[in-house]
């Protein structure tokens, strides 16, 4: 177990010899774009409360003809996930071999499934996947899959976001705190991992884009919190999702982290990937925080409170 788990992970460590956690994870979409050889400007990260700077509009009308490019790019990265091995795999052959996604599995089934039969886990991947843009309800996603028991359910998603597999996405209120009681959202922290119940099991549909997308930017954004403030992603206090008065949900909420000059609160994101009526739905943030910005597949406009920008350009804003 100690070669897979060193194949599949080795190398993914936090930035910085001062941090004295260091997290093991896949690459992110920069680190793709890099390795996987694709030749596309890497606009720099953004700082977090401040998004919608003129340093980050100058960058992004640099490479606005080339949205479709990182679309493509974003697409693929999302169809391999940041793996180091499965990039490799899908860079040099164009698909992630079905042994690297058994040697996934069996790293997964170790971790999660001590107490259940080693199909369970596609199975739970594949549901969480399925209701990754909406507050996850554990009891009914215990009944769904069999369990028995809504504590089977919380223990094999504690193991996952214990082991990095899956972040939470707990509800906020207006001061970026999160709602007792109320339900969180649960992302996979790699595409593959949603890929892999489809890859592996017959009657498991492929998981959608725009919920790739999102995943992948709760991620990001978890993961540049844990930079400004180190120890957050272990301990689950990075994203969260809010509600609006009427009742609409704004996928990444403000929430505050430490600057130079004092506490400053992030920049309100949502993702919808869509390549156009991309103003109805930013109508959602620009009601509720008169600013923000909404990740779109490959729109990108400037021009209002609210900004259109390509979820690849975000997740390369981001880290």
């Amino acid at each position: 177990m100690e070669d897979i788990t060193a194949d599949l992970l080795a190398g993914r460590a936090g930035h910085g010899d001062h941090r004295r956690i260091r997290h093991v994870m896949p690459m992110s979409f920069r680190d793709y774009l890099t390795v996987s050889g694709r030749a596309l400007p890497l606009p720099p990260p953004a700082q977090l409360w401040d998004m919608q700077s003129a340093d980050v509009r100058e960058q992004l009308d640099v490479v606005s003809f080339l949205v479709d490019d990182y679309d493509q790019a974003w697409q693929e990265y999302l169809r391999c996930g940041g793996f180091p091995r499965a990039v490799y795999e899908h860079v040099t052959t164009g698909a992630v071999s079905p042994g690297y996604l058994r040697d996934l599995e069996a790293w997964l089934v170790a971790d999660l499934a001590q107490d259940e039969a080693p199909d369970s886990v596609p199975l739970l991947l594949n549901a969480l996947s399925d209701r990754a843009t909406s507050p996850l309800n554990v009891a009914k996603l215990g009944r769904d899959l069999g369990y028995g028991s809504r504590e089977l359910g919380e223990r094999r998603i504690t193991r996952l976001l214990s082991t990095f597999g899956a972040v939470r996405c707990p509800q906020r209120d207006d001061h970026g705190r999160a709602v007792p009681r109320a339900q969180a959202k649960c992302y996979l922290t790699d595409p593959l991992l949603a890929w892999l119940p489809s890859r592996l099991r017959a009657g498991t549909g492929e998981p959608p884009m725009p919920t790739l997308t999102e995943m992948a930017l709760g991620t990001s954004l978890a993961l540049a919190l844990d930079r400004k403030q180190e120890g957050r992603f272990t301990y689950g206090d990075t994203i969260g999702y809010t509600r609006t008065e009427s009742g609409r949900e704004v996928d990444f909420a403000p929430v505050p982290v430490p600057t130079g000059s004092g506490t400053r609160s992030t920049t309100p994101l949502e993702g919808k990937w869509v390549s156009h009526g991309w103003r109805s739905e930013a109508l959602v943030i620009e009601n509720k925080y008169r600013a923000g910005i909404l990740a779109t597949r490959n729109i990108l406009d400037l021009t209002h409170p609210v900004w259109a920008v390509p979820a690849p350009l975000v997740a390369l804003l981001l880290r």
